[in-house]
């Protein structure tokens, strides 16, 4: 399927760089927004789509469900267009180590051996967690496979997995999809429709994986094929939207990541791995079931099962003759037979016997102890559920402090007589002395607290930060920041995070009005921190990302990034006409007393130079997040 554009390289506002990927759900290409100047993927969903209603019924009912997905290891869909009779999706560009886009199949093969078991099992509770996190929602992927799992490892060597194509095969169509499939094999052997494709592509698919070098189409299809759960194979239609389907296909994707090879008739399972601890069997077993309904619901639930039990468990004749390599905690009739056991041994072995006497002795049961007040029982009120409070663990972190500068309380101006409606009047406060950081609190620093937190929400359930938003990220349950943005500031913050993390380290978030103080940098009447006008390399503005903390000069305080980088929360509720009251109550505003939105200022990287003037005034509601709020912390002093 060729791009039907009037520049062969543009897509609407995308330049396509070049196609990395072609299948059944139609073709990928690497490209790059012509303004933002960042790298997306988009997924061209077949031409001939545009035609059909029901396709674009079922498009506009799941796609702005799929957007909505919000996981950590599915492939975030950006955004939906349709351009030039072509309908496609705009999805994160997930990349490897040398800035390519690889999947599952294409890693494992030029990875040439299997996964560590620790490694394989951290991987398959990714894609655990964002399957069982879409269920959870009511939505099915249905075409899980190998080529459709990207892989990423840009913060290390330690790579990570996302999901793609959610929910794709659906809002195709089956027809559709499989149509495509025959035509692809089809095309890639340089035979007629008329011929079975799987028949004429198992000789070639199999002498390619033998070589570790598949061919890409109709080796697809076979990929394809295996991770098919059964009623799928049958054309069940009652079946196939059951999320048993993606628990399927999950068991394949396991079984294949432990054995090399897809399950087929008759297969070997997992125990017959020496050097296997875990009993994989179990998860194997369960997820392939015949019968969906016998398949685990939640996925995370069964992998996490599997290390609770060894995989394989040595007999109590098969332990005397190990020479009792692992000590095993024995209940009595198990006792009894051991005991049976030994006597065997003693009659091969003499010497073996009496090395098995001892341990057997140390294996008895203990005598329970007496509970001194049996009758506390029942002294409970079961009709109302006792309170435990839930169990935190105290992480002894210590925070990164920022330095601070000090500003000497007095007199000071604020406000602009010839800016928006909001900053008129121009009035005098008079501030008490104050401390207030030097920088913006960076990605290092905020990682630290959210380390202490456990989480992204604090005890009231309110967002700190959201990280799809930010520049740091959860992957099994550990945070991390992407290269290179360590000593930028932490942005995707609400109000409730910033106020959260001044707590902590025993500052707080400084007021409207010393803000913009502070901003002038003891210039009373300029415009800007730099003066009466400001330039592209005085701060960061009108741009495309965040830059590192003090990359600029300071102003008069020697304080950094005043303006430009990223708006900043203040503690201050936001009323248009609060500078109307300040006139009458100048000394140390605070704000009103309540209201809808807090303030947020100073602009940001993508502003105009309108917004970086130091009476420029924003706000939003504290709950809210973007890619351009942070903060900076300030102090009272003596």
């Amino acid at each position: 399927m060729e791009l039907r554009t009037k520049e062969a390289k543009i897509l609407g506002d995308y330049t396509v760089i070049k196609q990395i990927g072609q299948g059944s759900l139609g073709n990928v290409y690497l490209a790059e927004h012509r303004f933002m100047k960042k790298h997306y993927i988009l997924k061209v969903l077949p031409e001939e789509l545009s035609a059909d209603r029901a396709f674009i019924q079922r498009f506009e009912e799941d796609v702005a469900n799929l957007s909505a997905l919000d996981h950590p290891h599915i492939v975030k869909i950006h955004n939906v267009s349709y351009s030039h009779g072509q309908y496609f999706l705009v999805t994160d560009c997930v990349v490897d180590e040398l800035g390519e886009t690889t999947n599952l199949m294409q890693y494992m093969v030029g990875r040439g051996k299997r996964l560590e078991e620790e490694e394989l099992f951290r991987l398959l509770r990714q894609i655990a967690e964002a399957l069982d996190y879409a269920h959870g929602k009511k939505l099915v992927h249905r075409g899980l496979k190998l080529n459709n799992i990207l892989v990423s490892n840009r913060l290390g060597a330690q790579i990570d997995l996302y999901l793609s194509d959610f929910g794709l095969s659906r809002i195709v169509g089956v027809g559709s999809v499989l149509t495509r499939i025959y035509k692809n094999v089809a095309e890639s052997l340089g035979i007629g429709s008329a011929v079975n494709p799987i028949k004429a592509g198992q000789e070639r698919y199999v002498s390619s994986v033998e070589n570790s070098k598949l061919i890409p189409l109709h080796a697809s299809f076979l990929q394809t094929y295996f991770f098919l759960a059964p009623e799928q194979k049958r054309l069940d239609t009652s079946k196939i939207v059951d999320v048993q389907v993606d628990c399927y296909a999950f068991g394949v994707l396991a079984y294949y990541l432990l054995m090399n090879e897809f399950p087929e008739g008759i297969f070997e399972m997992p125990s017959e791995r020496s050097d296997l601890r875990w009993n994989w069997d179990k998860l194997i077993s369960s997820c392939l079931q015949n019968d969906p309904v016998k398949r685990p619901e939640l996925l995370v639930y069964e992998l996490d099962k599997i290390q609770a039990s060894p995989a394989k468990a040595l007999s109590v004749e098969g332990l005397a003759e190990e020479g009792l390599a692992e000590v095993y905690i024995l209940d009595q009739p198990a006792l009894k037979e051991a005991e049976r056991a030994t006597q065997k041994v003693i009659k091969h072995d003499e010497k073996q016997a009496a090395t098995l006497r001892p341990i057997l002795r140390t294996a008895q049961l203990e005598r329970p102890q007496t509970d001194p007040d049996p009758a506390a029982v029942f002294q409970i009120d079961t009709s109302v559920k006792s309170y435990r409070p839930e169990y935190k663990e105290v992480k002894n972190i210590q925070p990164l402090l920022t330095d601070m500068v000090i500003v000497s309380g007095g007199s000071f101006y604020r406000g602009s007589n010839d800016g928006n409606r909001d900053e008129v009047p121009r009035h005098q406060v008079i501030l008490a002395g104050f401390a207030i950081d030097i920088h913006p609190v960076t990605n290092e620093q905020f990682v630290r607290f959210l380390e202490v937190m456990g989480g992204e929400k604090d005890s009231n359930h309110q967002d700190i930060i959201r990280m799809r938003d930010s520049r740091i990220k959860r992957s099994g349950g550990k945070l991390s920041i992407e290269s290179g943005y360590a000593k930028h500031p932490v942005v995707g913050v609400t109000w409730y995070g910033a106020v959260a993390y001044a707590k902590w380290i025993g500052k707080r978030l400084p007021t409207e009005a010393e803000w913009e103080i502070a901003a002038r940098g003891g210039q009373e009447n300029s415009l800007y921190p730099t003066g009466e006008e400001i330039e592209k390399s005085q701060a960061n503005f009108f741009s495309s990302d965040t830059t590192a903390v003090m990359s600029y000069i300071p102003n008069g305080y020697g304080l950094y990034d005043m303006v430009g980088n990223v708006y900043e929360w203040c503690q201050d509720w936001y009323g248009y006409n609060y500078y109307e009251i300040s006139i009458q109550e100048p000394e140390n505003p605070k704000g009103p007393l309540q209201g809808v939105y807090r303030v947020l200022r100073g602009g940001c990287w993508k502003s105009l130079k309108e917004d970086l003037r130091c009476s420029r005034r924003h706000r939003n509601n504290p709950g809210t997040v973007n890619g351009t709020y942070g903060f900076r912390c300030a102090a009272d002093v003596q």
